[in-house]
């Protein structure tokens, strides 16, 4: 205990700031002088406002016998978040990936606000006509593209943040925009929704583990049009639980499709995919849907995935929108989300699959815009 002699220094001393020698433990810890007080009622008043002190001369970087910091510098920094599963964040995550300026850009690129799309909400249903399909089935075919190269790089012990940069390089490379990078805000050029998150996993790195599964959603926007889609992939071998997630959310989006062409109601599609979960003991998530997609990333129509919905409208020829099913294993059909206000997980911290096509209504039927090999060795 120091025996220094200076005036209390709490902002509001009843005692007239008299000398003091009860010195902040805290300030001694760390080299700060001058931090005496009268007693200890001086002292817990004016906490709040002294703790700034520490903070300011505190190290930046976390202690390393900190519980959320690992040796390598990457840190969790949602600490005290109650997780439902073992999915962690690990942070920092890298900087803003750089579009070059000569590739044209939604126009959310900047400020993360989607203009257009406010300034559509409550129109009808668009109907594109044959040279807007065509751009559609072009930024569509890039799409795939994009995903089939990010594919082939899942591996355990590659993170997600690498996976982003692969995706960024693929779209840029063709002269595109990733659609997600400041949409809303949102920080990276792909969603990669791990195990338990069910969607809008925001890549960082973290690295995957042999037993994972994985959902990539690409989007891009081409010649101002934007295509969009999904796939989950296992991450070396995965468990039966796993591959049956996988396989029954890949199912029901097939037969959900098989159900498109003109006078279809949206509705329907909900009515094909919930039953094909719940025999699998599996649930139907809810709160997100499919939706339009063209000149917007998202517009009408909305499309839920579960049954008894109150979807509104007819397909007609012309119309272009997604299927997405997002399906859990087990019951609970619910979600949470994380404090970086995008990441959705389930609620028991059971795994979550996730399958997405764009489709046109045609004259006699659907085609699908963002269609691939099929892959059943991946899910069986």
């Amino acid at each position: 205990m120091s025996t220094a002699s200076v005036p209390c220094q709490s902002t509001d001393c009843p005692n007239g700031h008299p000398p003091s020698r009860l010195e902040c433990p805290t300030c001694h810890k760390l080299g700060i002088k001058g931090s005496f007080f009268c007693g200890q009622e001086c002292f817990k008043a004016g906490w709040k406002t002294h703790k700034l002190i520490h903070d300011i001369a505190t190290p930046k970087q976390p202690l390393l016998d900190d519980p959320n910091i690992n040796k390598d510098g990457t840190f969790n920094p949602f600490g005290d978040f109650r997780f439902t599963g073992s999915l962690r964040p690990v942070y920092p995550l890298s900087p803003t990936r750089h579009v070059p300026e000569h590739i044209p850009r939604p126009d959310y690129a900047e400020d993360g606000q989607p203009i257009s799309e406010s300034r559509r909400a409550g129109q009808p249903n668009k109907i594109l006509t044959k040279e807007e399909q065509e751009k559609m089935r072009t930024v569509c075919r890039l799409g795939r593209e994009i995903l089939d190269v990010a594919a082939s790089h899942v591996r355990p012990g590659i993170t997600t943040d690498e996976i982003d940069e692969i995706v960024h390089n693929e779209t840029i490379k063709r002269n595109a925009y990733p659609s997600p990078l400041n949409y809303r805000g949102f920080p990276k050029s792909v969603c990669t929704s791990v195990n338990e998150c069910i969607c809008h996993g925001i890549p960082d790195k973290r690295k995957l583990q042999e037993g994972d599964i994985i959902n990539i959603d690409v989007s891009l926007f081409y010649d101002g049009f934007h295509g969009d889609l999904n796939e989950t992939y296992p991450v070396g071998r995965v468990d039966d639980d796993a591959k049956k997630l996988m396989r029954v959310t890949r199912e029901a989006l097939d037969e959900a499709i098989k159900i498109c062409k003109p006078g279809a109601l949206f509705r329907d599609i909900g009515k094909v995919i919930e039953p094909i979960a719940r025999a699998n003991k599996c649930a139907v998530v809810r709160t997100y849907c499919g939706h339009g997609v063209h000149e917007l990333f998202h517009c009408v129509p909305n499309i839920p995935h579960y049954a008894k919905n109150k979807a509104i409208g007819t397909m007609k020829p012309g119309m272009i929108f997604t299927i997405e099913p997002m399906i859990n294993l087990g019951h609970n059909w619910d979600l949470i989300h994380w404090p970086d206000n995008w990441t959705a997980t389930t609620v028991d911290g059971k795994p979550s699959a996730q399958f997405e096509d764009t489709l046109l209504i045609t004259e006699t039927g659907v085609e699908v815009l963002t269609a691939g090999k099929r892959r059943e060795d991946l899910y069986s």
